[in-house]
């Protein structure tokens, strides 16, 4: 059983007893953390799809250790100008042992009509196509023929 879930702006395939990097946590080493966010459950050929999560899914996962990625080098530099910057970085990461899998005996599709990455914003309903038809050449001449 797999399942994706949503978290740090990125969306993660996760099975029981997977290791896996995520954006920063705040939680401590040892702490179970929750995932609600979850889009996706599937076993074999049974798929839940949530839209766009699933209603009553979760997944917990045990807090392993914090840490910070590989050092990236970021070089501004202009030729002939006598310019040049150097920084580097190294982004934070939580390391998380997923301890159970999303719940798919509860998990429900939920109706909700957000759409992923434009959460909280404002959805305009459409526009109804041909709700008024033009007014046609004959009616604006006034038919004088």
């Amino acid at each position: 059983m797999y399942a994706v879930i949503a978290t740090g702006g990125k969306q993660y395939r996760v099975t029981k007893d997977a290791v896996l990097r995520v954006e920063k946590l705040d939680a401590e080493p040892g702490a179970t953390v929750e995932f609600g966010e979850v889009l996706l459950v599937g076993e074999g050929a049974d798929v839940k799809v949530g839209k766009p999560t699933l209603k009553g899914g979760k997944v917990l996962a045990t807090v392993v250790r914090h840490g910070k990625g590989a050092k990236v080098s970021v070089v501004k530099f202009k030729r002939r100008a006598h310019y040049l910057r150097q920084k580097t970085h190294r982004q934070p990461f939580t390391e998380l042992k997923v301890t159970t899998s999303a719940r798919a005996e509860r998990a429900t599709l939920s109706q909700d009509l957000s759409h992923g990455t434009q959460k909280g914003r404002r959805q305009h309903q459409e526009r109804a196509r041909f709700a008024l038809q033009a007014p046609r050449r004959e009616a604006l001449r006034g038919r004088a023929r």
